[in-house]
C-alpha cells in the first residue's frame, strides 16, 4: 500500500510540474548561423554552422537540453588550417557536418574554390582541432559521415549530373563512398544514391545537404531540396540498405514555408537543410536553417539556425504538416532537464563587451584569417586597440575588422572610440557590413586638418570596384578624447549617431536604406555583422584606434508578447 501511495505521490508531482511549461525561443541561434548539424556524445549536445569567409571558423556550440546553448570554440581557428585571402566573403566554408563515434568527434566540410571536401577530428569538442585532411574524391559539396552499426562509415554529399549532363537547370545528385574513419580515406566505388531529387516529373533542384541515419532497421536520408531561397525544403528518403535504393516519402516535403500567405505576420520562410538528433529520452529533434524577413524577401539577419520537434507517422517522420507555421516560441524538447532557459543566443538580449579579457569573447570574427597582430587586448589596458593598415573591407584580404552578428530585425549596436585621424585616408568607427559591396561605414576622419564624423555607403554591385560614397559629414568642432558611435536598426530603417560625451547624442542620418545590406540586394549567402573597424585606406601608417567598450541591444517584438 505504501508503494502505490508513493508511486500516486509522485505521479502527481509530475502532473503538476508538467503543467507548468517551459518554452523556448526560435532562432535557438539567432543571426547569421547557417546550415547548422547537430550530434550527441552521451548526455551531451554539439552543434556547428557554416562561416564562410569569416574566421574562427565553424563555431562549436554546447548544450545538456538543445536550448541553452553556449559556444566553446571554433574548429578553424589557426591560420595553418585554412587560407581564405582571396575569397569573397561568402565563398570560403560551406555546410560544415558534425559527428561524434567511439570518442572521437568529426566534421566534414568543403573549402569552396580551395582545398574542396576534408575532414577535421578532435577528442574534445572545444580543441584543439586537427589540420584539415583532403578527400580529393568527394566531388561536391554539403558532405557529411554516418557510422553505421557494423562499425562502417560513409561520406554522402551533394555532387554533379550523371555524366555531367543536366536534365535541367539545378539538377542535381546525392552519391555516397564508404570511408576508411581510422585513416581518414575514401574506400571503394561511389555510388549515386539519388538522382535529381524526389520527382523528376517536377524538375526538382538543389537536392543537398544530405543526412543518412538509422531507425528500425530502415535507413533515412533526410535532404535540402528547392534552393536555399524561398523555396527551400526538406525532403525524405528511406532503404532497407544503406547503399539504396532510396524511395521518396510520398507526402513529402516534411518541412517548408514557402507555400504559405507571404503577408502572414512575423514570417519565417526559406526552411530546410535540416540534420536529426535522437534525444536521451529517445525523441527526436530538427535544426534547420530558415530566415526572418521585415518585407518581402529581405532580411537582414541572415540565414538563422531554429529547432522543432520531429514526430514519426508510418515510418516516416515529420517536422510541419499543411499550413503550419514556424512557432518563435515553442516548449522544451527535455523538460525533465530544462528549469529554466537562459540562452544568450536568442531571443531578446543585451550583449557588452568591456575588452577586459586577455583573449576575444568567441562572438568576435574577422574578415579572413589575422596573419600579422593588429589588434590587441593588452598595450592599453581595457581597450581594444585596432592598428590601422591600408586593407579597406572592400578587398579580399584581411582588414583591420572585428566583428558581431546582427541577431535582431530591430536594435542598435554602440561602441565608444579613442582616436585621432592625422590625415583625410585615416578612418575609424563603426561598420554594418554585408558584403565588399554592401555596407555602411560611420567613422572618426580629418578634413581640412579638423576632426569629422563621416558616414559612407559601399559602391553596390552596379558600381563595383568604384569609391564608397559619402552620404553625411559633420565637423567635431575641437580635438575630442573620446566618441560614441550608434547604428540603431529598425527592420529596413538604419540610423547614424554620434556623442562626444555622456547621452547627448547627434542625428547624423536616419532612413537609411537597410535593403542594401539584404541578401535580396546584394547576393551570397551571409548575415549583417557589425565591425569595429579602422583602415588608412590604401595608405602606410601608424595610427591606433582605442575602442573602449561594445554593446549590442536586440528586442524584437515577437520576444515581448
Amino acid at each position: 500500500m505504501k508503494r502505490i501511495i508513493s508511486i500516486l505521490f509522485t505521479l502527481a508531482i509530475t502532473i503538476q510540474a508538467g503543467s507548468q511549461q517551459v518554452y523556448y525561443n526560435n532562432p535557438i541561434l539567432a543571426g547569421f548561423y547557417p546550415d547548422p548539424s547537430i550530434c550527441r556524445a552521451d548526455e551531451d549536445y554539439y552543434l556547428t554552422t557554416s562561416t564562410f569567409a569569416y574566421f574562427p571558423g565553424l563555431p562549436i556550440f554546447h548544450s545538456k537540453d538543445l536550448v541553452n546553448w553556449k559556444q566553446v570554440g571554433h574548429a578553424i581557428n589557426r591560420a595553418e588550417q585554412m587560407n581564405f585571402a582571396g575569397a569573397g566573403v561568402s565563398r570560403g566554408l560551406f555546410a560544415p557536418s558534425i559527428t561524434y563515434h567511439k570518442g572521437t568527434f568529426y566534421i566534414v566540410c568543403t573549402l569552396i574554390d580551395k582545398l574542396g571536401n576534408f575532414v577535421i577530428t578532435a577528442k574534445d569538442p572545444k580543441g584543439p582541432w586537427s589540420n584539415p585532411v583532403a578527400l580529393p574524391q568527394v566531388n561536391g559539396i554539403d558532405p557529411s559521415l554516418f557510422f553505421d552499426e557494423d562499425d562502417k562509415a560513409y561520406i554522402i554529399y551533394n555532387s554533379i549530373p550523371p555524366d555531367n549532363k543536366p536534365m535541367h537547370d539545378g539538377h542535381r545528385t546525392i552519391r555516397m563512398y564508404s570511408l576508411d574513419w581510422q585513416n581518414l580515406k575514401v574506400t571503394g566505388s561511389e555510388t549515386l544514391l539519388v538522382n535529381g531529387g524526389t520527382d523528376m516529373a517536377k524538375k526538382p533542384v538543389w537536392i543537398e545537404a544530405p543526412h543518412i541515419f538509422k531507425k528500425d532497421g530502415w535507413y533515412y536520408l533526410i535532404c535540402a531540396e528547392g534552393g536555399t531561397g524561398y523555396n527551400h525544403s526538406e525532403v525524405v528518403f528511406r532503404s532497407k540498405r544503406v547503399d539504396g535504393p532510396y524511395i521518396p516519402y510520398e507526402k513529402n516535403p516534411i518541412l517548408t514555408q514557402r507555400h504559405l500567405d507571404k503577408n502572414r505576420p512575423n514570417p519565417v520562410t526559406t526552411a530546410g537543410h535540416a540534420d536529426f538528433v535522437q534525444t536521451i529520452d529517445g525523441n527526436w529533434q530538427a535544426v534547420f536553417l530558415a530566415c526572418r524577413p521585415y518585407e518581402a524577401n529581405y532580411f537582414n539577419t541572415g540565414r538563422e539556425t531554429f529547432m522543432l520537434p520531429v514526430t514519426w507517422k508510418d515510418g516516416w517522420p515529420h517536422i510541419l504538416e499543411g499550413d503550419e507555421t514556424i512557432q518563435f516560441k515553442n516548449p522544451v524538447p527535455l523538460p525533465a532537464i530544462t528549469k529554466r532557459v537562459n540562452n544568450p543566443l536568442s531571443g531578446n538580449f543585451v550583449y557588452k563587451d568591456g575588452f577586459k579579457n586577455k583573449e576575444l569573447d568567441h562572438r568576435w570574427i574577422f574578415l579572413r584569417a589575422p596573419l600579422e597582430n593588429w589588434y590587441n587586448l593588452a598595450s592599453k589596458k581595457g581597450y581594444l586597440s585596432v592598428r590601422l593598415r591600408p586593407e579597406t573591407v572592400a578587398e579580399r584580404q584581411n582588414p583591420s575588422f572585428v566583428g558581431h552578428r546582427q541577431q535582431h530585425l530591430k536594435g542598435q549596436a554602440i561602441t565608444s572610440l579613442s582616436f585621432t585621424a592625422t590625415i583625410e585616408n585615416e578612418k575609424a568607427g563603426l561598420i554594418i557590413f554585408q558584403n565588399e559591396q554592401h555596407h555602411y561605414f560611420i567613422c572618426q576622419s580629418s578634413k581640412n586638418n579638423e576632426q569629422v564624423i563621416e558616414l559612407f555607403k559601399g559602391p553596390g554591385n552596379a558600381n563595383a570596384g568604384k569609391e564608397v560614397e559619402l552620404l553625411a559629414s559633420q565637423s567635431l568642432k575641437g580635438k575630442k578624447k573620446s566618441i560614441q558611435l550608434k547604428i540603431n536598426f529598425d527592420n529596413a530603417d538604419y540610423a547614424f549617431w554620434y556623442s562626444t560625451g555622456g547621452n547627448n547624442w547627434t542625428l547624423l542620418k536616419d532612413k537609411v536604406d537597410g535593403r542594401f545590406l539584404s541578401t535580396a540586394t546584394a547576393g551570397g549567402f551571409v548575415g549583417n555583422v557589425f565591425g569595429l573597424y579602422a583602415t588608412s585606406t590604401g595608405k602606410e601608417s601608424n595610427n591606433t584606434a582605442y575602442f573602449d567598450w561594445f554593446e549590442y541591444k536586440g528586442e524584437d517584438d515577437v520576444y515581448k508578447q
